[in-house]
């Protein structure tokens, strides 16, 4: 983990506590171009309860030019809570995902905010990596799937792009955000649903984040179940490559 610069009406170096933040946020910088910069900050200030409007300016100022990048701006869990940047480079991505799914249910506690549960996910993406898979799913103890550790869930059911029912407990995405909204525009039917591990088998299912896009399932690890087979991401991820934009025009 990159050294933090911690903000105080500028940044400077510092550190912070070993322990997951009160609120985290971060997202993929490819030579100077990112996708959804305004709903991250108006996720991650949303997360923080306060105005981070001069901190925000000031994280995109340091944001490099050059190189691919995965920066988090986090809210530390200090007395009193600090915000702070960490410019991180990006780590390899991939295009499809291999998903374990655990014997137990989502063990997150703020599972609507990112940041206090990052150690707990991150044991179980280990877990999930022991399995021979990329990430681990979430569920809830009824076994309706939520979302994976990292990435939210995106399912096909026939030509319809369906999305978790609003009310359930998951993290609002912005990729997930942007590809409804692109689905939309584009007349394809949107549909929501409380779906269980059967209910996906034999369907296209992605699973989506900031840093990798849309990714296809390849594998439920664990399971006698499999994915339906991945017609459509290629072409979406075709459209998501093309959404990066400079700072001026996100």
């Amino acid at each position: 983990m990159s050294e933090p610069l911690i903000w105080k009406d500028g940044f400077v170096p510092g550190s912070v506590p070993d322990e997951p933040p009160l609120a985290a946020d971060s997202w993929l910088v490819q030579e100077g171009r990112a996708r959804g910069l305004d709903r991250h900050r108006a996720r991650f200030a949303g997360a923080c309860g306060t105005d981070v409007s001069a901190f925000w300016t000031a994280v995109l100022g340091r944001l490099p030019a050059t190189g691919e990048w995965f920066p988090r701006v986090e809210l530390a869990d200090t007395d009193p809570p600090v915000l702070a940047l960490r410019l991180r480079p990006a780590p390899p991505r991939g295009e499809t995902i291999g998903v374990w799914v655990p014997d137990t249910p989502d063990p997150r506690r703020h599972p609507r905010r990112k940041g206090p549960d990052l150690d707990v996910l991150g044991d179980l993406r280990a877990e999930a990596r022991r399995h021979g898979a990329d990430e681990a799913l979430l569920v809830t103890p009824d076994g309706i799937v939520l979302e994976g550790a990292t990435t939210s869930l995106v399912w096909w059911e026939e030509d319809r792009l369906c999305f978790p029912e609003p009310d359930l407990p998951v993290l609002p995405s912005v990729t997930a955000g942007l590809i409804r909204d692109e689905a939309l525009t584009r007349g394809v039917p949107v549909a929501h649903g409380r779906p269980r591990l059967p209910d996906l088998a034999g369907r296209e299912t992605w699973l989506v984040n900031a840093l990798h896009g849309i990714r296809p399932v390849t594998a439920w690890a664990g399971t006698p179940f499999r994915p339906g087979p991945p017609h459509r991401a290629a072409h979406w991820r075709r459209w998501w490559d093309g959404l990066a934009a400079p700072w001026e025009e996100t």
